[in-house]
Protein backbone atom coordinates (compact mmCIF):
# COMPACT_ATOMS: atom_id res chain seq x y z
CA UNK A 1 0.00 0.00 0.00
CA UNK A 2 1.37 3.39 -0.98
CA UNK A 3 2.49 5.87 1.64
CA UNK A 4 1.10 8.73 -0.44
CA UNK A 5 -2.37 9.45 0.98
CA UNK A 6 -5.11 9.73 -1.62
CA UNK A 7 -7.37 12.78 -1.48
CA UNK A 8 -11.11 12.27 -1.92
CA UNK A 9 -13.57 15.15 -2.27
CA UNK A 10 -17.29 14.53 -1.98
CA UNK A 11 -20.41 16.54 -1.25
CA UNK A 12 -23.70 17.65 -2.79
CA UNK A 13 -24.14 18.77 -6.36
CA UNK A 14 -23.34 22.47 -7.02
CA UNK A 15 -21.35 22.93 -3.80
CA UNK A 16 -18.08 23.56 -5.67
CA UNK A 17 -16.28 20.19 -5.55
CA UNK A 18 -14.87 20.29 -9.06
CA UNK A 19 -13.40 23.78 -8.76
CA UNK A 20 -11.74 22.90 -5.47
CA UNK A 21 -10.37 19.57 -6.72
CA UNK A 22 -8.99 21.31 -9.80
CA UNK A 23 -7.20 23.83 -7.61
CA UNK A 24 -5.81 21.22 -5.21
CA UNK A 25 -4.53 19.10 -8.08
CA UNK A 26 -2.87 22.12 -9.69
CA UNK A 27 -1.04 22.90 -6.44
CA UNK A 28 0.08 19.27 -6.13
CA UNK A 29 1.07 18.79 -9.76
CA UNK A 30 -1.45 16.02 -10.27
CA UNK A 31 -4.73 15.32 -12.07
CA UNK A 32 -8.33 14.85 -10.97
CA UNK A 33 -10.07 11.48 -11.21
CA UNK A 34 -13.82 12.00 -11.58
CA UNK A 35 -16.03 9.79 -9.40
CA UNK A 36 -19.33 10.66 -11.03
CA UNK A 37 -21.57 7.91 -12.39
CA UNK A 38 -22.77 10.09 -15.27
CA UNK A 39 -19.61 11.96 -16.26
CA UNK A 40 -18.17 8.73 -17.64
CA UNK A 41 -20.53 9.02 -20.62
CA UNK A 42 -19.56 10.77 -23.82
CA UNK A 43 -21.93 13.45 -25.09
CA UNK A 44 -23.39 14.11 -21.65
CA UNK A 45 -21.41 17.21 -20.76
CA UNK A 46 -23.66 20.11 -19.80
CA UNK A 47 -26.17 18.09 -17.79
CA UNK A 48 -23.45 16.33 -15.78
CA UNK A 49 -21.57 19.59 -15.12
CA UNK A 50 -18.25 18.39 -16.53
CA UNK A 51 -15.61 21.06 -16.13
CA UNK A 52 -15.11 22.43 -19.68
CA UNK A 53 -11.79 21.42 -21.19
CA UNK A 54 -10.76 25.03 -21.77
CA UNK A 55 -11.16 25.95 -18.09
CA UNK A 56 -9.48 22.89 -16.52
CA UNK A 57 -6.28 23.60 -14.64
CA UNK A 58 -5.24 19.93 -14.77
CA UNK A 59 -6.24 16.79 -16.70
CA UNK A 60 -9.60 15.26 -15.75
CA UNK A 61 -9.66 11.47 -15.85
CA UNK A 62 -12.52 8.95 -15.88
CA UNK A 63 -14.77 11.15 -18.04
CA UNK A 64 -16.00 10.43 -21.58
CA UNK A 65 -14.92 6.80 -21.47
CA UNK A 66 -18.08 5.03 -22.77
CA UNK A 67 -21.10 5.84 -24.91
CA UNK A 68 -24.49 6.51 -23.26
CA UNK A 69 -25.79 3.17 -24.48
CA UNK A 70 -23.07 1.19 -22.72
CA UNK A 71 -23.80 -0.49 -19.38
CA UNK A 72 -21.36 0.48 -16.66
CA UNK A 73 -21.09 -0.37 -12.98
CA UNK A 74 -19.29 0.32 -9.72
CA UNK A 75 -17.17 -2.78 -10.34
CA UNK A 76 -16.06 -1.45 -13.71
CA UNK A 77 -15.35 1.91 -12.11
CA UNK A 78 -13.28 0.21 -9.43
CA UNK A 79 -11.17 -1.51 -12.07
CA UNK A 80 -10.71 1.57 -14.26
CA UNK A 81 -10.24 4.16 -11.50
CA UNK A 82 -7.62 2.04 -9.77
CA UNK A 83 -5.62 2.02 -13.00
CA UNK A 84 -5.60 5.83 -12.81
CA UNK A 85 -4.73 5.76 -9.11
CA UNK A 86 -1.86 3.30 -9.58
CA UNK A 87 -0.51 5.30 -12.50
CA UNK A 88 -0.46 8.44 -10.37
CA UNK A 89 1.27 6.62 -7.50
CA UNK A 90 3.86 5.15 -9.86
CA UNK A 91 4.57 8.67 -11.14
CA UNK A 92 4.87 9.91 -7.52
CA UNK A 93 1.71 12.00 -7.92
CA UNK A 94 -1.08 12.29 -5.37
CA UNK A 95 -4.31 10.68 -6.64
CA UNK A 96 -7.18 13.13 -6.22
CA UNK A 97 -10.71 11.79 -6.62
CA UNK A 98 -13.70 14.09 -6.82
CA UNK A 99 -17.35 13.30 -7.29
CA UNK A 100 -20.79 12.97 -5.83
CA UNK A 101 -21.32 9.25 -6.47
CA UNK A 102 -20.48 7.80 -3.08
CA UNK A 103 -20.55 4.18 -4.20
CA UNK A 104 -17.99 4.90 -6.90
CA UNK A 105 -15.67 6.64 -4.44
CA UNK A 106 -15.86 3.75 -2.03
CA UNK A 107 -15.48 1.16 -4.79
CA UNK A 108 -12.20 2.77 -5.81
CA UNK A 109 -10.79 3.59 -2.39
CA UNK A 110 -12.16 0.98 0.01
CA UNK A 111 -11.93 -2.79 0.17
CA UNK A 112 -15.03 -3.75 -1.76
CA UNK A 113 -15.51 -7.04 -3.56
CA UNK A 114 -18.16 -7.46 -6.20
CA UNK A 115 -19.98 -10.67 -7.04
CA UNK A 116 -18.87 -12.89 -9.86
CA UNK A 117 -20.19 -11.61 -13.18
CA UNK A 118 -20.28 -7.98 -12.07
CA UNK A 119 -17.96 -6.81 -14.85
CA UNK A 120 -19.72 -8.58 -17.71
CA UNK A 121 -23.02 -10.30 -17.04
CA UNK A 122 -25.52 -11.89 -19.40
CA UNK A 123 -27.94 -11.76 -16.47
CA UNK A 124 -27.57 -8.02 -16.22
CA UNK A 125 -28.13 -7.54 -19.94
CA UNK A 126 -31.31 -9.62 -19.71
CA UNK A 127 -32.57 -7.67 -16.70
CA UNK A 128 -31.79 -4.37 -18.40
CA UNK A 129 -33.84 -5.45 -21.41
CA UNK A 130 -36.69 -6.45 -19.10
CA UNK A 131 -36.48 -3.09 -17.33
CA UNK A 132 -36.92 -1.27 -20.61
CA UNK A 133 -39.80 -3.55 -21.65
CA UNK A 134 -41.69 -3.88 -18.35
CA UNK A 135 -40.72 -0.70 -16.52
CA UNK A 136 -39.06 0.05 -13.19
CA UNK A 137 -42.14 -0.63 -11.05
CA UNK A 138 -42.66 -4.16 -12.35
CA UNK A 139 -39.02 -5.05 -11.84
CA UNK A 140 -39.06 -3.67 -8.30
CA UNK A 141 -42.22 -5.66 -7.52
CA UNK A 142 -40.42 -8.82 -8.64
CA UNK A 143 -37.55 -8.00 -6.28
CA UNK A 144 -39.99 -7.36 -3.43
CA UNK A 145 -41.50 -10.80 -3.91
CA UNK A 146 -38.11 -12.54 -4.06
CA UNK A 147 -36.05 -10.50 -1.60
CA UNK A 148 -38.18 -8.08 0.42
CA UNK A 149 -35.29 -6.98 2.67
CA UNK A 150 -33.30 -5.79 -0.32
CA UNK A 151 -36.33 -4.22 -2.01
CA UNK A 152 -36.97 -2.16 1.13
CA UNK A 153 -33.57 -0.50 0.70
CA UNK A 154 -34.08 0.47 -2.94
CA UNK A 155 -36.42 3.11 -4.35
CA UNK A 156 -38.59 1.61 -7.06
CA UNK A 157 -37.35 4.21 -9.57
CA UNK A 158 -33.73 3.19 -9.03
CA UNK A 159 -33.56 0.67 -11.87
CA UNK A 160 -29.79 0.21 -11.64
CA UNK A 161 -29.89 -0.95 -8.01
CA UNK A 162 -33.00 -3.05 -8.56
CA UNK A 163 -31.20 -4.88 -11.35
CA UNK A 164 -28.14 -5.24 -9.15
CA UNK A 165 -30.23 -6.77 -6.34
CA UNK A 166 -31.97 -9.20 -8.71
CA UNK A 167 -28.63 -10.20 -10.19
CA UNK A 168 -27.26 -10.91 -6.73
CA UNK A 169 -30.40 -12.87 -5.81
CA UNK A 170 -29.94 -15.12 -8.83
CA UNK A 171 -26.40 -15.81 -7.59
CA UNK A 172 -27.66 -16.75 -4.13
CA UNK A 173 -26.51 -13.46 -2.60
CA UNK A 174 -28.31 -10.60 -0.87
CA UNK A 175 -28.08 -6.92 -1.73
CA UNK A 176 -29.26 -6.11 1.81
CA UNK A 177 -26.47 -8.13 3.40
CA UNK A 178 -23.90 -6.69 1.03
CA UNK A 179 -25.09 -3.15 1.77
CA UNK A 180 -24.71 -3.83 5.49
CA UNK A 181 -21.10 -4.80 4.85
CA UNK A 182 -20.55 -1.60 2.88
CA UNK A 183 -21.48 0.40 5.99
CA UNK A 184 -18.26 -0.67 7.71
CA UNK A 185 -15.55 0.58 5.35
CA UNK A 186 -11.99 -0.70 5.25
CA UNK A 187 -9.49 1.38 3.31
CA UNK A 188 -7.81 -0.10 0.25
CA UNK A 189 -5.65 3.04 -0.09
CA UNK A 190 -4.75 5.42 2.76
CA UNK A 191 -7.19 8.23 2.06
CA UNK A 192 -8.06 11.66 3.38
CA UNK A 193 -11.80 12.13 2.94
CA UNK A 194 -13.20 15.66 2.61
CA UNK A 195 -16.86 16.64 2.36
CA UNK A 196 -17.97 20.08 1.22
CA UNK A 197 -21.09 21.66 2.61
CA UNK A 198 -22.83 25.03 2.80
CA UNK A 199 -26.06 26.59 4.01
CA UNK A 200 -29.02 24.57 2.71
CA UNK A 201 -30.91 27.55 1.30
CA UNK A 202 -27.79 28.83 -0.42
CA UNK A 203 -27.09 25.37 -1.84
CA UNK A 204 -30.61 25.06 -3.23
CA UNK A 205 -30.33 28.51 -4.78
CA UNK A 206 -27.05 27.46 -6.41
CA UNK A 207 -28.67 24.30 -7.73
CA UNK A 208 -31.55 26.27 -9.25
CA UNK A 209 -29.12 28.75 -10.80
CA UNK A 210 -26.99 25.91 -12.18
CA UNK A 211 -30.01 24.32 -13.86
CA UNK A 212 -30.94 27.66 -15.44
CA UNK A 213 -27.35 28.04 -16.64
CA UNK A 214 -27.39 24.54 -18.14
CA UNK A 215 -30.48 25.41 -20.13
CA UNK A 216 -28.82 28.61 -21.36
CA UNK A 217 -25.65 26.69 -22.26
CA UNK A 218 -27.57 24.33 -24.52
CA UNK A 219 -28.75 21.36 -22.47
CA UNK A 220 -31.83 21.00 -24.68
CA UNK A 221 -29.61 20.74 -27.76
CA UNK A 222 -27.43 18.17 -25.97
CA UNK A 223 -30.52 16.10 -25.18
CA UNK A 224 -31.72 16.39 -28.77
CA UNK A 225 -28.41 14.97 -29.99
CA UNK A 226 -28.75 12.01 -27.61
CA UNK A 227 -32.30 11.43 -28.84
CA UNK A 228 -31.12 11.65 -32.45
CA UNK A 229 -28.39 9.10 -31.72
CA UNK A 230 -30.96 6.66 -30.38
CA UNK A 231 -30.19 7.02 -26.67
CA UNK A 232 -33.53 8.40 -25.48
CA UNK A 233 -34.48 5.15 -23.81
CA UNK A 234 -31.04 3.91 -22.90
CA UNK A 235 -30.81 3.10 -19.21
CA UNK A 236 -28.30 5.92 -18.72
CA UNK A 237 -30.55 8.63 -20.11
CA UNK A 238 -33.48 7.28 -18.13
CA UNK A 239 -31.49 7.59 -14.87
CA UNK A 240 -29.69 10.91 -15.36
CA UNK A 241 -31.31 13.97 -13.79
CA UNK A 242 -31.64 16.69 -16.40
CA UNK A 243 -31.84 14.28 -19.29
CA UNK A 244 -34.81 12.11 -18.38
CA UNK A 245 -36.98 15.16 -17.69
CA UNK A 246 -36.16 16.81 -21.01
CA UNK A 247 -36.62 13.55 -22.90
CA UNK A 248 -40.07 13.24 -21.32
CA UNK A 249 -40.80 16.83 -22.41
CA UNK A 250 -39.68 16.08 -25.98
CA UNK A 251 -42.03 13.10 -25.95
CA UNK A 252 -44.94 15.36 -25.02
CA UNK A 253 -45.29 14.26 -21.42
CA UNK A 254 -44.82 17.76 -19.95
CA UNK A 255 -44.23 21.39 -20.75
CA UNK A 256 -40.69 22.78 -20.83
CA UNK A 257 -41.10 24.91 -17.71
CA UNK A 258 -42.47 21.87 -15.87
CA UNK A 259 -39.49 19.78 -16.94
CA UNK A 260 -37.06 22.45 -15.76
CA UNK A 261 -38.85 22.76 -12.42
CA UNK A 262 -38.67 18.97 -12.01
CA UNK A 263 -34.93 18.98 -12.76
CA UNK A 264 -34.42 21.52 -10.00
CA UNK A 265 -36.59 19.59 -7.55
CA UNK A 266 -34.87 16.27 -8.21
CA UNK A 267 -31.44 17.89 -8.06
CA UNK A 268 -32.23 19.34 -4.64
CA UNK A 269 -33.42 15.95 -3.41
CA UNK A 270 -30.29 14.32 -4.79
CA UNK A 271 -28.12 16.87 -2.97
CA UNK A 272 -29.91 16.02 0.27
CA UNK A 273 -29.17 12.31 -0.24
CA UNK A 274 -25.53 13.08 -1.01
CA UNK A 275 -25.18 15.01 2.24
CA UNK A 276 -26.79 12.18 4.18
CA UNK A 277 -24.38 9.70 2.64
CA UNK A 278 -21.38 11.82 3.63
CA UNK A 279 -22.68 12.19 7.19
CA UNK A 280 -22.96 8.41 7.50
CA UNK A 281 -19.18 8.06 7.08
CA UNK A 282 -17.27 9.37 10.10
CA UNK A 283 -14.00 9.58 8.15
CA UNK A 284 -14.99 12.81 6.42
CA UNK A 285 -13.33 16.10 7.28
CA UNK A 286 -15.98 18.74 6.68
CA UNK A 287 -15.29 21.94 4.76
CA UNK A 288 -17.86 24.68 5.29
CA UNK A 289 -17.84 26.62 2.03
CA UNK A 290 -19.89 29.39 3.65
CA UNK A 291 -16.85 30.34 5.70
CA UNK A 292 -14.00 29.20 3.43
CA UNK A 293 -12.87 30.62 0.12
CA UNK A 294 -11.59 28.18 -2.50
CA UNK A 295 -8.02 29.21 -1.69
CA UNK A 296 -8.59 28.70 2.04
CA UNK A 297 -10.22 25.30 1.51
CA UNK A 298 -7.35 24.31 -0.78
CA UNK A 299 -4.76 25.35 1.82
CA UNK A 300 -6.61 23.41 4.51
CA UNK A 301 -6.61 20.25 2.40
CA UNK A 302 -2.91 20.64 1.64
CA UNK A 303 -2.11 21.04 5.34
CA UNK A 304 -4.09 17.92 6.25
CA UNK A 305 -2.35 15.97 3.49
CA UNK A 306 1.12 17.11 4.56
CA UNK A 307 0.42 16.10 8.16
CA UNK A 308 -0.87 12.68 7.09
CA UNK A 309 2.10 12.16 4.77
CA UNK A 310 4.59 13.03 7.50
CA UNK A 311 2.80 10.74 9.95
CA UNK A 312 3.35 7.84 7.56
Amino acid sequence: MSQLPVIALCGPTAVGKSALADRVAAHMGSSVISADAMQIYRGMDIGTAKTPIETRLVPLEMVDIVSPGTAYSAALFQRDARVCIERALTEKRVPILCGGTGLYLRAALDVMQFAHGELESATRLRLQAEAQELGAHALHERLAALDPASAALIHEHNVVRTIRALELYEQGLSYAQQSQGFQQPQSYYPTLWFALTCNREKLYARIDARVDAMIEQGLVDEVDVLIGDGYAHALTAQQAIGYKELIAWREGQSKLHEAIALIKQRSRRYAKRQLSWCRSDKRFIWLDMDTLTLDEACSLILRHWQAAHEAN
